[in-house]
């Protein structure tokens, strides 16, 4: 297969084959990841307090 058949057959797919997603459609999706992702790292965040006052009480209890 030539290189030049190649990339004019991924252009074409990419033109007509491709559903794209709308300007707003986009941007939901992307409010919709920002606050998983907000969400996701407040968790860790929670756990991560957690654990670290347990294993600072575990730690005094065997002083």
């Amino acid at each position: 297969m030539k290189i030049t058949q190649y990339f004019h057959e991924v252009y074409t797919e990419m033109v007509q084959k491709v559903s794209w997603p709308t300007w707003k459609e986009l941007q939901s999706s992307a409010l919709i990841v920002m606050i998983a992702s907000l969400l996701i790292a407040l968790v860790v965040f929670v756990m991560d307090i957690s654990f670290e006052n347990m294993m600072k009480v575990i730690y005094r209890m065997l002083n």
